[in-house]
């Protein structure tokens, strides 16, 4: 009933997160503001997430399906975290 995903559109995904962390990478690097810079660090989270989750895929293996799961929330806390603390900062 479910038919394999073909392994060009696996690499295509590859090649588009790819692309994708270079060019946050480069904001992350250049970011003029500190705000700039922590949705960079979201963005890059998501982006392995989905590296993650499309090589599981690739592999045809769900063990790593979890992996993404404690990602999500690991970058949701420190970016609670450092919200808080430049909110302290500022006051």
């Amino acid at each position: 009933m479910t038919e394999p995903v073909p392994n060009i559109v696996l690499y295509i995904a590859f090649a588009f997160l790819m692309a994708a962390m270079t060019i946050t990478l480069a904001r992350l690097l250049k970011g003029p503001s500190v705000n700039d810079r922590i949705a960079a660090m979201d963005l890059i989270a998501s982006i392995i997430m989905g590296v993650i989750l499309v090589y599981s895929v690739l592999i045809n293996n769900e063990m790593y399906f979890d992996i993404p799961v404690i990602i999500s929330l690991i970058s949701f806390i420190g970016t609670i975290a450092v919200s808080t603390y430049l909110k302290q900062k500022n006051e």
